[in-house]
């Protein structure tokens, strides 16, 4: 399984399109085998979920993510983890523990990359 964080440094950002990139995760048998960081290539409406679909990963957790990249996610299969705050690593272990719900914070201004539907 694959797991992509979407981060700002080691933090989970805010917003799934305005992220400096993306922690990707491997896991087998519930433990780390592989930690991958990947630039974010560009924000274009409904590129990252097919980006992400391409390099194999099957969740996606982030801060907040507009709805039009929570519909592709859904198509392609990938479970959208919403709301996760602190570092890349934490929010993992909660999502690998069970502890981690998804909010369904969904974003609604694109136009403003610094502040994103309360957020905080």
């Amino acid at each position: 399984m694959k797991i992509a964080v979407a981060s700002e440094g080691r933090m989970v950002a805010q917003h799934f399109g305005h992220c400096e990139g993306f922690n990707v995760f491997t896991v087998q048998g519930g433990k780390v085998t592989e930690s991958e960081f990947f630039q974010n290539p560009g924000h274009k409406p409904g590129f990252l979920p097919n980006y992400l679909n391409e390099m194999g990963v099957n969740v996606i957790i982030s801060g907040g993510m507009g709805g039009g990249a929570i519909e592709i996610f859904n198509e392609k299969g990938i479970q959208v983890v919403t709301g996760a705050k602190g570092t890349a690593e934490d929010t993992l272990n909660s999502f690998l523990s069970g502890n981690l719900k998804s909010t369904g914070s969904v974003c609604h201004e694109h136009q403003h990359s610094d502040s994103c539907g309360g957020h905080d």
